[in-house]
């Protein structure tokens, strides 16, 4: 690959969404992903995977113009008005597919499903009214990071396409472990013990790369059954190591926001190539 479309290469992003609320909420993850598009190339659109789409096969929005998702209730009503147009892309939907088939997975375009929250609340701060097409990729029911990872792998060649692929979860996200009085921080003072250790864990071991230590953190990172009782809102940081990846051994990322809600809910954010 020559020097210039080294340059044109798109970084991979892990953007941990927090709160559906974060459009509204006054805390610096907002802040943010407000300034986030400056720091980026711009795309010709954008692959997001998000903690809250799993299916039994890798599944694709296909739809032209992808409605907005509100799965969450008992919020305040103009969280239910917001709407994000964004385009969808037909074709880089049957791209994706594509792809994911060549690497002897079944996969599938899914027509009707549009943008859930994982999607479109931190992206309708990053590029609101943006015109730039975006499509979602399913998460895998019962797989785990390994699968993910290798799942990963199979975008890579979408990066020299102009695709930035974004991942949407949370490096720290157990619900039920949440202060309620201790809205949001940055220092480690207001910072569950636990919650601060496996995201300064998971930031040691993306810069270093390690992919098998990160595959296997439910073994190596300290708290790794409190930080996610389940995987769901961590499985897309594996899909975006393994798009970051290609076929190399080792992804080198860095932590490019770190800040805190409720004190243990991480909203730190990485980036691969940037």
């Amino acid at each position: 690959m020559s020097t210039a479309e080294k340059a044109m290469r798109m970084p991979v992003v892990f953007i941990s969404h927090g709160s559906p609320t974060l459009a509204f909420d006054d805390v610096p993850a907002r802040d943010f992903l407000v300034r986030l598009a400056a720091k980026l190339p711009r795309p010709k659109a954008i692959l997001c995977i998000s903690a809250h789409w799993e299916a039994a096969i890798p599944s694709v929005t296909g739809s032209d113009a992808p409605s907005t998702i509100h799965d969450f209730y008992g919020f305040p009503q103009a969280l239910y008005d917001l709407r994000y147009d964004a385009p969808g892309d037909p074709t880089l939907a049957a791209r994706v597919v594509r792809l994911l088939e060549d690497g002897g997975h079944n996969a599938m375009i899914n027509s009707d499903r549009g943008l859930d929250h994982g999607v479109w609340s931190p992206l309708i701060l990053t590029y609101p009214q943006s015109g730039i097409p975006v499509v979602q990729l399913s998460l895998m029911h019962h797989r785990g990071p390994a699968d993910h990872v290798a799942l990963g792998r199979l975008l890579a060649p979408l990066r020299d396409e102009g695709i930035l692929i974004l991942a949407s979860g949370g490096a720290v996200h157990n619900l039920r472990a949440l202060d309620w009085n201790n809205r949001s921080g940055v220092s480690d003072s207001g910072i569950s013990d636990w919650a601060g250790a496996f995201e300064q864990w998971l930031t040691d071991r993306i810069a270093a790369g390690d992919i098998a230590a990160l595959s296997d953190y439910r073994a190596q990172a300290p708290h790794a059954n409190i930080a996610h009782p389940s995987e769901d809102h961590i499985l897309p940081l594996f899909v975006a190591l393994g798009a970051a990846a290609g076929s190399a051994d080792k992804a080198v990322g860095e932590r490019i926001h770190r800040s805190f809600t409720f004190g243990s809910l991480s909203m730190s954010s990485y980036a691969w190539g940037l």
